[in-house]
Formats: C-alpha cells, sequence, structure tokens
C-alpha cells in the first residue's frame, strides 16, 4: 500500500451512504484525514457511517450541498474532494424530477464552486453509467452518446457537465468517475440484487421484480473505490471522463439465479408491474469499456461476480444488518 493518502485532508460529501461510507473507510484506513459530509436530519444520524467501526477516526460534519454556504465550510482546507453526495433511485426522479436537479445539478454546482474558492488540490466528481443510456454499441466506452433516459439521468448528465465547465473555464482539477452498478453490503433495497437477496432472506417463497432481460456491468464496492482512489493519485485523469467498470455484462434474470445458487433457494419469480420502469425509459443493456482507466492508472477488478455476491448474501443475510431493511416493500 502506498504512502499517498497519508495525512492528505480529504472531504467526502455524500459519506453517510451506500459507495461514501466504503470509500470514507478505505481513505482513513490508507492514513487519510477525512471530512466526511452526512446530510443533515433532525434524528441525528449519520446513515451508514453510524455503523462504520472507523467513524471515531473521521471528522464528520452535517450539512447540505444544496447550501452554498455549506460548501464553502467544508472545503476549506481540503486537498482533495470526492463529490458523491446525490439523489440517486430513478423511480423516485419520476414523481420528484425538481429535487433531482436542485441536489445533482445545483449541489454541484455549488460544490465545484466551494472547491473553486478554496483552491482544492484535485475535485473527484461521481457520475454513473445511466448516463449512457441503452448501449448503442458494446462495450461502451467515454465517447458512447449520452442518453437522458430518466429524469434522474438527466440530472446527473447535467452534473457532470457542469464540473468539467469547471475545468475548462477556471482549470479546477476535475476528473469526473463514471461507475458501472455497483453492488455490496450496505446498498439501497431499492437496487436489484439486495431487493433479490432481502426478500429471500427474509423467507419468501415468491420474490418480485421488474423486468429481468436487462443487463448490468455489476462492481463490487470495494472494486468502485479502489478505482476512484486510483484515479484520484493519476495526474494524467485531469480533465477526463472515466468510466470504473468490470467490462462483463449479465442479465438481471442469470444474476437471479446465481443468487439462488449461492443461497440455495428454490421459490418463484414473479414480475411486479410497479417495478417496471416506463418503456423508454429502461436502460436495456449496460457493459462498461474498461481501458481507459486501465491504462492510465493500472487498476482492474479484482473480485468476481460470484465472489462480490457471495461477501453481499453473508453481509444481508446477517439479522442485525437485515433488520435495515423492509424486505416485503417495494423501495422506490
Amino acid at each position: 500500500m502506498s504512502d499517498f493518502w497519508q495525512d492528505r485532508p480529504v472531504l467526502v460529501t455524500g459519506a453517510d451512504g451506500f459507495i461514501g461510507s466504503h470509500l470514507s473507510e478505505q481513505l482513513v484506513k490508507q492514513g487519510a484525514r477525512v471530512r466526511a459530509l452526512a446530510q443533515y436530519n433532525s434524528f441525528n444520524s449519520w446513515g451508514w457511517l453510524d455503523e462504520s467501526p472507523l467513524h471515531d477516526q473521521m471528522e464528520v460534519v452535517e450539512g447540505d450541498i444544496r447550501d452554498p454556504l455549506c460548501c464553502r465550510t467544508i472545503s476549506e482546507g481540503v486537498d482533495t474532494v470526492f463529490h458523491l453526495a446525490a439523489l440517486i433511485a430513478i423511480p423516485y426522479s419520476y414523481r420528484a424530477p425538481q429535487s433531482y436537479v436542485d441536489t445533482n445539478v445545483s449541489g454541484t454546482l455549488n460544490m465545484v464552486q466551494a472547491a473553486k474558492e478554496a483552491g482544492v488540490r484535485r475535485f473527484m466528481h461521481t457520475s454513473t453509467s445511466e448516463v449512457y443510456g441503452t448501449a448503442q454499441y458494446v462495450p461502451i466506452d467515454e465517447k458512447h452518446p449520452l442518453q437522458p433516459q430518466s429524469p434522474y439521468s438527466a440530472s446527473k448528465i447535467g452534473a457532470d457537465q457542469m464540473a468539467l465547465s469547471y475545468w475548462h473555464a477556471f482549470a479546477l482539477p476535475v476528473t469526473v468517475m463514471r461507475p458501472f452498478n455497483t453492488y455490496g453490503p450496505r446498498q439501497s433495497a431499492r437496487a436489484v440484487i439486495p431487493t433479490i437477496i432481502t426478500q429471500i432472506a427474509a423467507g419468501a417463497e415468491q420474490i418480485q421484480l421488474g423486468d429481468v432481460s436487462p443487463t448490468r456491468d455489476f462492481n463490487y464496492v470495494e472494486d468502485t473505490c479502489r478505482g476512484m482512489l486510483a484515479l484520484a493519485e493519476c495526474d494524467a485523469c485531469v480533465g477526463e471522463v472515466v468510466n470504473i467498470a468490470s467490462n462483463y455484462e449479465i442479465s438481471v434474470g442469470d444474476t437471479l439465479e446465481l443468487i439462488r445458487e449461492l443461497m440455495g433457494w428454490d421459490g418463484q419469480f414473479v414480475q411486479d408491474p410497479q417495478r417496471l420502469r416506463p418503456p423508454g425509459s429502461e436502460v436495456f443493456r449496460l457493459w462498461g469499456d474498461n481501458r481507459k482507466i486501465r491504462e492510465l492508472t493500472g487498476w482492474q477488478p479484482q473480485i468476481d461476480i460470484r465472489e462480490g455476491l457471495r461477501r453481499t448474501i453473508e453481509w444481508f443475510t446477517n439479522q442485525d444488518n437485515l433488520r435495515r431493511y423492509k424486505a416485503d416493500r417495494y423501495n422506490v
């Protein structure tokens, strides 16, 4: 392990979430001085950081990226910003699209402006493979057209372009990290892998899903976080958009069968109409090209889908973890 992050002051927005909590922990383990932003709430909850054995080694701050003053305050004295805070649920974006613009686009504007004023060394902006929409060709490289097939996707395209504009206009050292379909412990049950595992773990004889024909490029959360750190250490990545992908696709249906095998479940799958996206909004194929990140940093995934699912199942089937999920309800 290199000493690149030793004593380096780092801000992680969205540190209370799924990927953000894992990234914050990896940074602490590598010696960084982590300032972890959790979204302010009246419950005094730090999200997944409440459960982290390392949260007492972080400076946890509460705030909201929709507030420019908050963004300025948390960016002071920081070397590197990992910007992960966002609204991410696709179905909820159909109901509340304005909130996605406010958080994902305006919130990103607030953060890049704050980073510019603070003079940070690097601004690592988190994108999503959803911006590509259904693949026009595979594997999907960074030159693939952007297709806003949901309000969520549109807001992330806007956020990506806002971040990149600060590189072009103000020389803010921005990198757009574009992870494909991250999964693992702590993921929201609105995502397909936790949806399957939690229903089976709760004893369901039938599990309810949407369309199982789309393919996804799944990446275990530890691999995604390693990719983010590698990009932040790479000077040649400034001003670049870079996929974090496994270069492998698997259908939702085949993922279900793999989980069925690993969990020894012999129940039935039932299609739930409320879990189907509008026809023009479903992304039917995602398979990411990871050549660019390999060439720039040497990164490649270390945990294959079978091993990643085994670890994820082990975490979710722990009763202390499973009780945090409402397996009998559809998570929008």
